[in-house]
């Protein structure tokens, strides 16, 4: 059975004055993927995640969500078509519950019976109910991005676009966000930018590699890390 494409871009291009940050990119994503965007700093897939989520408007070319050319649309009105989207700036309130973010997360998109039953559904999904209580203000930085998760996922979307989400994580605590992600990945695609190779490894069936804001080519983990472009270019360098 052929899986629906639900995001796709035709030949995407953002160009900063005479800088390319991204060339030509043509994309898709099927129904139920897990799909991570890896490849070394400046290659463009940070740009590329920006003009899928409304952040910047491309130079050129066609961003399809479900085949809707969202193709600069507002962040909010992508959002509007069910996508759960997590940016590297953080969007917490620290003097409210970590409950309370999730509920006013799931309160901007759904009714207040739905809200409440999707707010208690997410504490669980995520795995914070120890904390629920307490001010996100107060919370370890791995725990404050767990509660960006929840809230992302709040309103039930059907895609979830996630920007580095174990960033500045503990090995336990990356292990314990890849765990939380396969869990999203039961009722959502996904998209993730990402630059921990070993939480991709643990993550993605088919990975995304950027250099010098084209794919350079996509495939298995294991057949990109065997890529001796892509051992020269990214994997045999630390970023």
């Amino acid at each position: 059975m052929r899986r629906e494409t639900v995001l796709q871009t035709h030949d995407l291009s953002m160009r900063f004055g005479g800088v390319v940050a991204n060339d030509r990119v043509n994309f898709a994503l099927k129904a139920g993927e897990l799909r991570c965007l890896i490849g070394p700093n400046g290659a463009g897939k940070s740009t590329f995640f920006k003009c899928l989520t409304g952040q910047l408007k491309p130079s050129e070319g066609r961003v399809l969500i479900r085949d809707l050319d969202t193709t600069g649309a507002e962040p909010h009105a992508v959002a509007g078509l069910g996508v759960g989207i997590k940016t590297q700036v953080p969007n917490v309130f620290d003097a409210l519950s970590v409950e309370e973010n999730i509920w006013l997360a799931a309160r901007r998109w759904l009714d207040a019976p739905r809200a409440k039953a999707a707010t208690a559904e997410t504490v669980e999904r995520v795995r914070l109910g120890d904390i629920r209580r307490r001010p996100v203000g107060t919370l370890a930085h791995g725990q404050r991005q767990w509660v960006e998760l929840g809230m992302v996922v709040a309103a039930r979307p059907w895609l979830v676009l996630l920007d580095e989400p174990a960033a500045g994580m503990t090995e336990e605590e990356t292990a314990f966000t890849a765990d939380i992600i396969r869990e999203i990945n039961r009722t959502a695609s996904l998209i993730i930018v990402e630059h921990d190779m070993a939480f991709v490894r643990a993550l993605a069936d088919i990975v995304t590699v950027f250099h010098r804001g084209a794919i350079l080519i996509e495939g298995s983990m294991d057949a990109v890390s065997a890529d001796p472009t892509v051992r020269e270019v990214y994997l045999g360098h630390k970023h």
